[in-house]
């Protein structure tokens, strides 16, 4: 089968290799003919930064993934199935992967699979969003309109917030912000990130700001000021360190709630995320800006990393 393996810093190649021997795996394995994937911003960080060992893992860390079951050591799923599932040894940029079927689900019927495919982005902001309680009638920002962001802020607006703000210093993210019903738009590197949020909240200041960006501790410490006394933080990028400063203070003396979110509920919040794209209540399809052939999957990251030709959402066909 042809997979895809980082064989350098920012350089990926395409090579051949053994498909995965589901007979070698526990009951409750499934094997899947890929057909979907998708980028993700966690998936960057061993593409953007120098690592100790090359060559990487077969099949990166891509883990958007549908496709079809191709063999089955599970009950639950049998060859011919469409499933959306998380890979498990192999990552998602290969003809095939394995996963289990704790962290497999059938695939609900829709005119895009694409859009099925942002299924698993969307159920790990179910599970952030589920956390923060009721948002009816509350200001809200989203820092950070990469995909995540976007659905969040989607999301947030279909729960009943009052304002939903994305900021990010990308323009072309913000007009899809607004798409995506953003109420209100902020580009830090034009405006005063802090005094615009006042000028929109009549100097109340938010209810919930959202950390979506990571890797770095800048953009938490702009949340901390963004929240009004009693406010939510809740962070959800991915930190690139251990250990990061931040006013600590700020908490205690906003008593602010501060929460963290990573992964989601597989079982109960991808399921979810079918029914809301299916069904229409959530609109992915703005975000998903390209479709390329997965042996182009340099190319994707490229474009993915660096903004270029305006890429959101990069998804590969097989």
């Amino acid at each position: 089968m042809k997979v895809a393996i980082q064989v350098d810093h920012q350089k990926i190649e395409i090579i051949e290799a053994d498909e995965p021997d589901i007979n070698k795996l526990p009951d409750g394995a499934v094997k899947i003919k890929t057909e979907l994937s998708a980028i993700c911003g966690s998936d960057t960080p061993k593409w953007l930064l120098e690592q100790a060992d090359y060559p990487g893992r077969l099949g990166l860390s891509i883990h958007e993934a549908i496709g079809t079951v191709s063999a089955s050591n599970s009950d639950r799923f049998s060859p011919g199935d469409r499933v959306l599932a998380l890979p498990r040894e192999v990552g998602g940029c290969s003809e095939y992967f394995t996963s289990h079927e704790t962290v497999t689900m059938p695939l609900v019927d829709y005119e895009r699979d694409d859009c099925i495919l942002m299924a698993q982005p969307l159920g790990t902001v179910i599970w952030a969003i589920r956390k923060l309680g009721s948002v009816i009638d509350k200001d809200v920002a989203v820092m950070g309109q990469g995909p995540i962001g976007l659905l969040t802020v989607h999301s947030l607006s279909n729960l009943g917030a009052k304002r939903v703000i994305g900021i990010d210093p990308v323009e072309f993210r913000l007009e899809t912000g607004r798409k995506m019903r953003a109420t209100h738009s902020i580009n830090p590197d034009r405006e005063d990130v802090i005094e615009k949020v006042s000028e929109i909240t009549n100097g109340e200041m938010l209810d919930v700001a959202v950390e979506m960006v990571g890797h770095n501790f800048e953009t938490v410490g702009t949340c901390l000021e963004l929240v009004k006394r009693r406010g939510t933080v809740l962070c959800f990028g991915i930190p690139d360190e251990n250990i990061y400063p931040f006013n600590y203070r700020a908490i205690i003396s906003k008593n602010i709630n501060l929460i963290g979110s990573v992964g989601p509920e597989a079982q109960r919040d991808f399921p979810l995320a079918m029914d809301w794209i299916s069904q229409g209540r959530i609109d992915v399809a703005p975000m998903i800006t390209h479709r390329i052939p997965f042996t182009d999957v340099q190319k994707g990251f490229e474009m993915f990393v660096n903004e270029r030709d305006k890429a959101i959402k990069v998804v590969m066909e097989y």
